[in-house]
């Protein structure tokens, strides 16, 4: 008998139909796009995303998929669309697979008239395109191509497009992980790693700590003896913390946005950091939030307020996880073009379904490059490559 969670081979699908057909294709995906990004989705406009996710919503029921809308009250609103798998003995199991991905992007509502979609020298221009509606317009084509062929999804699959990972998936957390959990895999079509598009086999968690410091002011020339300097209280916590990096570990701690005083003769009564912290074993996790959460003051009469912990798992390389990207590079092979994988410092919805103990494969939406800048762009010439991919997993796994 066999294993219920085996791939299918690479040799069982027409890897290069599914190669031709997405690049007949390549204008419609051009198009799709262009739509898509051409409507603004920041993560702090609600209305906005809410927006994005009825046209996305829309794209896939044109393509047959069952689709329902989960209201969020604060954020985004999220897409779930449902596409049925084929009657393989091998997907028996009863298990899905999850396509997971955002619509929201960290651009403000007007970015778009200074940044508008266009086409040059061989790439595709706009706000969001890459990081990551690029991977929401390919997972809608590898649907399209796989149907064109002949073929269906192996096993049912879900996708769903939330509206709040660039603020850290407060709302749309607790779907993600029910979803995950009834999956055999998670794919998520977040950017790839590099000019080279390497899949993301490996996350950092994350992490932040909010320091308030409140001291006591005084005139810095007059009495500075009766102040306590908030500052100076501030400056000892930061060299504590840097004392908390590990790089052999994967683990840094960094105050990044630092604030206080308000004139060079007063001894300031209040000081601010914000620290980033990232670490890449899960196990680390927890001792880091006791450390950073139990810090106490240096100064007499200094006062410390701590906010934060750790909001993001790390995404590991477990063996199931090299499993699943072995199987990938084959079909990567198969459609023309080497796959490589590649570990990060930022963090995913991916994070939340690895942690959880789903083998999810990062990082395998759309080639480019400017994330979060105002250079964000797609290489369209490899738009049909990494559509006809994704639909070589949507068909084997």
């Amino acid at each position: 008998m066999k294993n219920k969670n085996s791939f299918l081979p690479a040799e069982s699908i027409p890897l290069r139909d599914l190669f031709d057909e997405a690049k007949s294709r390549q204008g419609a995906i051009l198009k799709t796009l262009y739509e898509i990004v051409s409507i603004e989705s920041p993560s702090s406009d609600k209305a906005a995303v809410d927006r994005c996710v009825e046209k996305v919503a829309g794209e896939w029921r044109k393509r047959g998929a069952r689709v329902s809308i989960l209201p969020q009250p604060q954020r985004g609103n999220i897409v779930r669309a449902e596409a049925s798998g084929s009657a393989d003995s091998d997907a028996s199991s009863g298990k899905q697979l999850l396509v997971l991905g955002h619509l929201d992007t960290v651009y403000p509502f007007g970015t778009l008239a200074r940044m508008p979609f266009r086409v040059l020298k061989g790439r595709a221009w706009g706000p969001g395109i890459f990081d990551m509606k690029g991977g929401v317009v390919l997972a809608l084509f590898a649907l399209e191509i796989l149907r064109a062929t002949g073929l269906k999804p192996r096993r049912k699959v879900v996708f769903l497009w939330t509206g709040d990972e660039e603020i850290g998936s407060p709302s749309s957390r607790s779907v993600i992980q029910k979803e995950a959990r009834k999956s055999v895999a998670t794919l998520v079509l977040e950017p790839p790693f590099g000019s080279h598009g390497a899949a993301k086999t490996r996350r950092k968690g994350i992490g932040d700590l909010r320091i308030t410091v409140h001291g006591r002011a005084a005139h810095a020339g007059v009495n500075p003896q009766d102040g306590i300097n908030a500052a100076h209280e501030l400056a000892l916590q930061v060299a504590r913390l840097m004392k908390m990096n590990d790089p052999h570990r994967g683990i840094t701690v960094q105050a990044n946005v630092i604030s206080s005083g308000t004139a060079a003769n007063v001894v300031p009564d209040l000081a601010r950091a914000e620290v980033d912290v990232r670490f890449a074993r899960q196990a680390d996790g927890p001792r880091l939030e006791r450390k950073l959460l139990a810090l106490k003051p240096f100064l007499r009469g200094a006062r410390l307020e701590l906010h934060g912990g750790i909001n993001r798992p790390p995404l590991e390389r477990t063996p199931a996880l090299e499993k699943l990207f072995l199987h990938a590079r084959e079909l990567a092979r198969g459609i023309g073009f080497s796959l490589q994988e590649a570990a990060t410092g930022g963090g995913s919805d991916g994070n939340l379904t690895g942690a959880i103990g789903i083998p999810t494969l990062d990082g395998i939406g759309a080639v480019g490059d400017g994330a979060h800048t105002a250079h964000e762009h797609v290489i369209i010439r490899d738009l049909p490559k990494r559509a006809a991919f994704i639909a070589a997993l949507l068909a084997t796994i």
